[in-house]
């Protein structure tokens, strides 16, 4: 079994330090209210967790050891003796921008990183035109499980999902900020419809817990679905945050995915 704590938030543009400051008081008041009398064995944050999403997340990227965020990340991981897959921000190398997602052990130190490669260029977004795209298809070795990293736009790419159940993921996370145009008429409704079936597939086809930790309120001109969840690999919700700025939790069974493996094995296609 295995503790799992995905959080939900409505984030303040551009501001890090109240943003941090909001994610720390969700987790604490979570802890408090818990007892610490569940098993905490990951942590995960939404996709631009400190900015929200804002054309100016670019105009002051992160250094390569992830900076002021990932020291947040690795002070959580350190007071809870938690792993903790800290969203995303953005990180500058060779003149290059990346979407980055850290995974940090529970010692607070960095064991992975993956760059989104599946990048948002749809109905006026720009991420493709400020971003490079990462190559590497990443699973993360933590000390309960093989965990494979997405990030938002990527839960729309099947294929790469299907590389992480091979290279062996039993858990697989996806940070988003999966948003909405609020001028738009019923695209709330449609936009939260897919994010919440795709998020289901992804778990049910390849066989592994999904969670996704999104952003939920307003963002400006946009407003963000919510609808965090975790989800087990018989397509059952186990924690659902619907519209809700707060934490969800679930304690899964791997069992049941090595299980499921076994016994209704993926047919993987040349």
């Amino acid at each position: 079994m295995a503790g799992i704590l995905s959080i939900q938030f409505e984030p303040v543009l551009n501001k890090m330090d109240k943003n941090l400051e909001k994610i720390e008081k969700i987790i604490d008041d979570y802890m408090e209210n818990s007892h610490g009398e569940k098993p905490l064995d990951l942590i995960v944050l939404p996709e631009f967790f400190t900015t929200g999403v804002s054309h100016k997340y670019v105009d002051n990227p992160i250094p390569l050891d992830g900076g002021k965020p990932i020291e947040f990340a690795a002070n959580m991981a350190k007071r809870y003796n938690t792993n903790v897959i800290a969203g995303t921000v953005i990180t500058k190398e060779d003149e290059k921008l990346y979407n980055t997602m850290f995974v940090l052990d529970r010692k607070g130190e960095t064991i992975a990183k993956y760059r989104k490669i599946h990048l948002f260029k749809y109905f006026g977004g720009t991420e493709n035109e400020r971003i490079t795209p990462g190559k590497e298809v990443v699973v993360a070795d933590l000390d309960f499980a093989k965990v494979g990293l997405s990030i938002c736009f990527d839960i729309k790419y099947p294929l790469h999902y299907r590389k992480l159940a091979q290279k062996g993921a039993e858990i697989v996370i996806s940070p988003s900020a999966w948003a909405f145009l609020k001028s738009v008429d019923g695209q709330k409704e449609l936009n939260t419809r897919i994010f919440r079936c795709l998020s289901v597939a992804r778990a049910n086809e390849n066989l592994f817990y999904f969670i996704t930790s999104n952003q939920c309120g307003n963002a400006g001109i946009l407003g963000n679905t919510g609808s965090s969840m975790i989800i087990s690999p018989t397509a059952e919700i186990l924690a659902d945050a619907k519209e809700d700025e707060r934490a969800i939790y679930a304690n899964i069974d791997l069992e049941l995915v090595r299980t499921l493996k076994k016994t209704t094995p993926i047919a993987f296609e040349e």
